[in-house]
């Protein structure tokens, strides 16, 4: 499509990272891309192909164990190419969806009994997703019986607005990748202190992923961020969970390599009781595995 910019593919080559995960890891957050998928004509990028065979060989090296697919919204609510990845891999993952409000309650429990968690609300790279903002109450209605979450990206300078909103809603809340604040911005920054607070209502979690969205580099060390995730875990240590973000679509420049990732878990998570109820722990209750 013309005028879509091509986003940088994984690196292929992932090393095995300085210490390997705990047996039981999940990651809560990754893709995979297809070009025999349909593209959403509406999307913001266009992605490179990044298979199952590519990500498992992935986990492997870093001592992953099961995973969450998440919608990207380049494919709009066109789930199949997460739900076919979870299908060839059942007993060790999940997936977040991206759905109309024209689903049905019968289509909403097929999706469960498949082992689908939660639906994504992607309010920074829209794409083909289709729920406004006046639906996300009575979308949480909807879904609260299944045991399912909200999964929102948003940008950080939107917080303030949705936070009213995150905080009344009747099903759990995912937020990924760190609320996408600002990591030079401090832990005082009005976004940062929201996120904090949110984190401590009962209901919403916090995804520790993608390091190199916030504003501190594409490449490691990734410094200002490890405050960030301090704060978070001490804040709610049973709301805190862990992603990689693979293959980091709409990324344009130099990409990490996933160990660099890995390598930051013993940055954010130094206490090896919280490592495992940041890594295994909580995503198994939130994700139902």
């Amino acid at each position: 499509m013309i005028g879509v910019p091509l986003c940088s593919p994984p690196d292929r080559v992932p090393r095995v990272p300085v210490r390997r995960l705990p047996a039981g890891t999940i990651d809560c957050h990754t893709h995979v891309f297809s070009s025999a998928y349909e593209l959403a004509p509406t999307r913001g990028y266009t992605p490179q192909d990044a298979s199952l065979a590519e990500m498992l060989h992935m986990h492997e090296q870093l001592g992953v164990g099961r995973v969450v697919f998440v919608q990207p919204s380049v494919y709009g609510t066109n789930n199949a190419a997460i739900l076919d990845a979870m299908a060839a891999i059942p007993q060790r993952a999940r997936a977040v969806v991206a759905l109309g409000m024209d689903a049905t309650d019968s289509h909403l429990g097929e999706l469960d009994e498949l082992g689908v968690r939660g639906i994504r609300l992607n309010l920074a790279d829209k794409g083909g997703m289709p729920i406004e903002f006046g639906q996300i109450g009575r979308l949480a209605d909807r879904i609260k019986g299944l045991g399912w979450h909200l999964e929102f990206l948003f940008r950080s300078e939107d917080l303030g607005e949705l936070a009213p909103t995150l905080r009344g809603l009747p099903a759990p809340v995912s937020i990924a990748h760190f609320g996408y604040v600002a990591a030079d911005a401090g832990l005082a920054s009005p976004p940062f202190q929201t996120l904090l607070e949110l984190s401590r209502l009962g209901h919403v979690w916090i995804k520790l992923s993608a390091p190199y969205r916030l504003g501190d580099g594409d490449l490691p060390p990734w410094d200002n961020v490890v405050a960030l995730a301090h704060a978070l875990v001490e804040a709610s240590p049973q709301r805190v969970v862990w992603a990689t973000d693979w293959p980091h679509p709409n990324k344009f420049g130099p990409i990490p390599n996933d160990a660099d990732l890995a390598e930051q878990v013993t940055r954010w998570l130094p206490d090896e009781s919280v490592m495992r109820r940041v890594l295994i722990d909580n995503p198994e209750e939130l994700y139902g595995f």
